[in-house]
């Protein structure tokens, strides 16, 4: 599903026009994105959590090479669902069982 196809059927969902839709989600993923910066997790009732995690420091090797490379720590977005959200996609996102 592509961004055009999300934003209708959030429109569809909520009887709203798409524009409104559209503009719905921007405020909400700059709110998120504005979180996310200072380092704040993102809870979604009956979804799940975005959370900032930092990675830390590490040396990897080129297999092919043997050479050994030093990464840098870095800050990653990570996910995770709720034991609902698990269960329903391991149902193939049927809620009825």
């Amino acid at each position: 599903m592509n961004n055009k196809e999300f934003i209708n059927e959030l429109a569809r969902h909520n009887e709203m026009k798409a524009t409104d839709a559209q503009r719905w989600m921007n405020t909400l993923l700059n709110s998120m994105g504005d979180h996310f910066q200072e380092g704040d997790a993102v809870q979604l009732p009956n979804f799940g959590v975005f959370e900032v995690k930092k990675k830390l420091e590490r040396i990897i090797i080129n297999p092919s090479t043997g050479q050994r490379m030093l990464v840098p720590p870095k800050l990653t977005l990570a996910f995770k669902p709720t034991p609902q959200t698990k269960e329903k996609i391991k149902k193939g996102g049927d809620s009825n069982g």
